[in-house]
Formats: C-alpha cells, structure tokens, sequence
C-alpha cells in the first residue's frame, strides 16, 4: 500500500511539473515572501525599499530595534532578535544591517547591545552573529538552565562594507570585521579582522592581508 502511494505521488509530481515549471514556482515564492516583507515592515524600526524577508523566519523579537537597508535579502529561517528584556534583565538592543546584503537562509543574528552590519555582506547558510551569551560562565550559574540565564554582553559587534562570511560563521560578541575581509567557512571570529583580510579556522585567524 505504502508503495502505491509513492507512485501515485511521483506521478502527480511529473504532472504538476509540467503545469507549474520551476521559474514559476520559484515567482510563487517570490511573490509570498514580498507580501510577507510587507505584512512584517512596519514592525521594524526601519525597513528599506525591495529588501525582503523570505518566507518565512524561524524566530522574530524585537523589530522595532532592527533597522534594515535598502534592496537587502534575508533568506527563509532567519532568526532576528533584539532582546530589550529577557528573564527580567532590561537591556537597550539596536541592530542596524546596511544596504544590498544578500544573508542566505538560517541566519541568526541576536543583540542585547549594539550590531551593526554594512553595506553588500554576502554569507552563506547558517550564520551566526551574536552580541550575547546565555551567562557569563560564573560557577554560581551553572545550576541555572543555560535558557533562564540572564543574557550578557562582552561588546558590540561591527562588520564593515563588502564583508563575505562563510557558511557556519560564527561572530561572537566584542568583535569588529573590517571593510572587504572574507571569513571562511567553519570559523570562529573571536578577535577583530583587519580590512581586507582573509581569515580562517576556530579561532578565526588570518592567513593573507591585502
């Protein structure tokens, strides 16, 4: 029986491949994330012309802390959060991202303090950029779950223009990547990154500077 619906799905898949090919879908999807980017744009603190969310983000908090750029593309799961309180800590978030980045799908991007993105970042999948941590690893804290923690900050995070971090990057709280540096795939950026540079490898480190 279980096969006979696996055929029967695969024959209504070729059918509806020849209805609805793939550049139609693919302006189906289009279309539903632009009307969910104008559903969510007057949450934001700022959200600017043609940059869209795609549909549809995993974990939104905070909008009205988040400003966005003009013509910038945020892909499917984004996790976007500006935490102005969190287990009864208040805290004064502002995240800002620039204008024309293309942030690819998973991107989790967190802020008690300050981060700021420029113009034309390029990551791949996966991205973590976060100003935060559950604690501050004092011993007192470890009987606590990591999740009721109060949230701290070592720094503000700023990442400059034409900037591409690669898939599963991690930038962690305190650090400053400079204009045009490219973080490869894996790393863990603990410590600022000159323009310009290329860095690589937990901790990140860099390995040409132009």
């Amino acid at each position: 029986m279980t096969q006979i619906i696996k055929n029967i799905s695969e024959i209504i898949g070729c059918i509806i491949s020849y209805i609805c090919p793939m550049k139609f879908t693919k302006l189906m999807r289009a279309v539903v994330s632009h009307i969910y980017s104008g559903y969510l744009k007057k949450r934001f603190k700022i959200f600017g012309k043609d940059s869209v969310i795609a549909y549809r983000a995993y974990e939104l908090q905070g909008l009205k802390h988040i400003s966005i750029g003009t013509g910038t593309q945020i892909g499917r799961f984004a996790q976007l959060c500006a935490w102005s309180n969190y287990e009864g800590c208040n805290y004064q978030p502002n995240i800002i991202i620039g204008n024309n980045c293309n942030i690819r799908e998973r991107v989790h991007i967190s802020a008690i303090g300050n981060i700021t993105i420029g113009n034309n970042l390029l990551t791949g999948t996966n991205v973590l950029i976060s100003d935060n941590t559950h604690g501050n690893n004092l011993p007192e804290e470890f009987s606590i779950p990591p999740v009721m923690r109060p949230l701290h900050s070592k720094g503000a995070i700023t990442i400059g223009n034409n900037v591409w971090l690669g898939n599963n990057v991690c930038v962690m709280p305190g650090v400053t990547i400079g204009d045009g540096a490219v973080i490869g795939a894996n790393a863990v950026v603990t410590h600022d990154i000159p323009a310009y540079s290329i860095a690589v490898g937990i901790p990140a480190h860099i390995i040409k500077q132009n």
